[in-house]
């Protein structure tokens, strides 16, 4: 096999190789587009209800006792 001939096989070679990836690459985006539709046509994109709603719902905090518990931890460490 000459240089000539191995230098024309390499070409083809990379040219197959990156048609490959670039056919599954355009194929990937398809189906990211495809999923994308799916998700939003089901309803799932819409976001979750967020934490503060949570938050709110605890019982309140005393903030005097809060506050009298760490003049009292300064107190002790004094």
């Amino acid at each position: 096999m000459t240089i000539a001939e191995m230098l024309n096989q390499s070409i083809i070679l990379t040219l197959l190789g990156m048609g490959v990836v670039f056919s599954f690459l355009i194929i990937l985006i398809g189906f990211m587009n495809l999923l994308r539709v799916v998700v939003h046509a089901a309803g799932w994109d819409k976001e979750a209800p967020k934490a503060d709603a949570a938050v709110s719902a605890a019982p309140a905090v005393d903030q005097k006792a809060i506050v009298a518990a760490i003049a009292t931890a300064l107190h002790e460490k004094n």
